[in-house]
């Protein structure tokens, strides 16, 4: 039997004594279907119009099975996350992960997944500071992590979905990966930036930017939580290019693979840190797989997955539907802390802590 994961099946923050993640890594990969996740590329699109190569991306991600399919998409969520940790969201099995908006586009789906709940005042991608504190602004305030929050994005409005003004929380989210740079390699990452395509307009560079800003800031900083908005996937899929879309989807993976591998051989990191990957929403079926929002109710099924030391093993949840409001106190509550405490309309943490469940 399907149990939804509301209030009641909520997992408290863990004990300081059981505890052992000290920092988190937040990553999202825009727009990026379930389908492609649980299911690797689509028969119909690999063979559609938004594909140059066909020969070539079926030599890249067609595989006879559907385990073998997402296996050859995305490496490292299959070899690694679903083996050590959880993934949430197969709708093809009834265990689906939602987005409770109803807009089913980008700033409201980004702040749901950071503060923890929809709001209907955030009805457009307009750049308006965003009114509710996230979860980066909280865990900016509390002792174990103040100062030490920072987030990249491959998108313009990250600043103001993160509110830099009120939280003091470090973003960046287009032009050079770091306004003020203070080594020669910062500079260098600046003088790539410059030298990059915008094929999608000056708002949205592309994540190669953002990766290696973040990866840069991660090495050099040490931060306590990081979060990595990537984009790629959603303005290619925006363009009908599937080809393209998979290939940012297979990169994203590749990027979670390097922080993830870093963090496991590198001090105060390795054996203490936990990754959560999410996505802002979904998109259409057929012929509208290239788009999302309101119009396309498909766009609301999205996908969540947990890795770490106080996570268990348990794979693909199908005993559960899960909501993208749950990120939010999950990421604060893998540190043992409670957003709920200062935004009790957030949506409890994910139950990815504590005891092994059913699978």
């Amino acid at each position: 039997m399907v149990v939804v994961a509301l209030a009641a099946a909520g997992t408290a923050p863990l004990a300081a004594q059981s505890r052992r993640t000290e920092r988190v890594l937040l990553v999202t990969l825009d727009g990026v279907r379930w389908q492609e996740v649980f299911g690797g590329a689509d028969a119909e699109r690999l063979r559609g119009p938004g594909v140059r190569d066909t020969a070539e991306l079926l030599r890249r991600f067609w595989r006879p099975t559907p385990e073998q399919r997402r296996e050859a998409l995305l490496p490292f969520v299959w070899s690694v996350v679903a083996a050590q940790g959880q993934l949430f969201g197969d709708s093809a099995r009834g265990a689906g992960a939602y987005v409770t908006n109803g807009l089913w586009f980008s700033y409201p789906g980004y702040n749901e997944l950071l503060s923890g709940s929809a709001d209907p005042r955030i009805d457009s991608n307009a750049k308006r500071p965003n009114p509710n504190i996230t979860v980066l602004e909280f865990l900016n305030q509390r002792p174990c992590c103040r100062g030490r929050v920072a987030a990249f994005g491959s998108w313009d409005v990250l600043p103001f979905i993160v509110n830099t003004g009120r939280s003091g929380v470090s973003a960046n989210g287009d032009g050079p990966p770091f306004p003020s740079p203070r080594t020669e390699r910062e500079r260098l990452l600046n003088e790539m930036a410059g030298d990059v395509a915008l094929p999608f307009g000056a708002a949205a560079r592309l994540d190669a930017v953002t990766m290696h800003g973040a990866f840069e800031h991660l090495r050099t900083e040490r931060p306590r939580v990081l979060y990595v908005m990537l984009g790629e996937t959603d303005e290619w899929a925006h363009d009908g290019r599937y080809d393209l879309y998979l290939d940012a989807a297979a990169r994203a993976d590749r990027f979670l693979r390097r922080l993830w591998e870093w963090a496991q051989r590198t001090a105060g990191y390795a054996g203490r840190t936990s990754l959560v990957i999410a996505t802002d929403h979904g998109r259409g079926e057929g012929r509208q797989w290239t788009d999302h929002g309101r119009d396309v109710p498909a766009a609301r099924r999205i996908w969540i997955a947990v890795l770490g030391p106080d996570t268990p093993a348990l794979g693909m949840r199908h005993d559960l539907e899960v909501t993208q409001s749950q990120v939010a106190a999950t990421v604060a509550a893998l540190l043992g802390e409670d957003l709920r405490a200062v935004s009790p309309q957030a949506a409890p943490p994910l139950p990815v802590t504590g005891a092994a469940g059913p699978r």
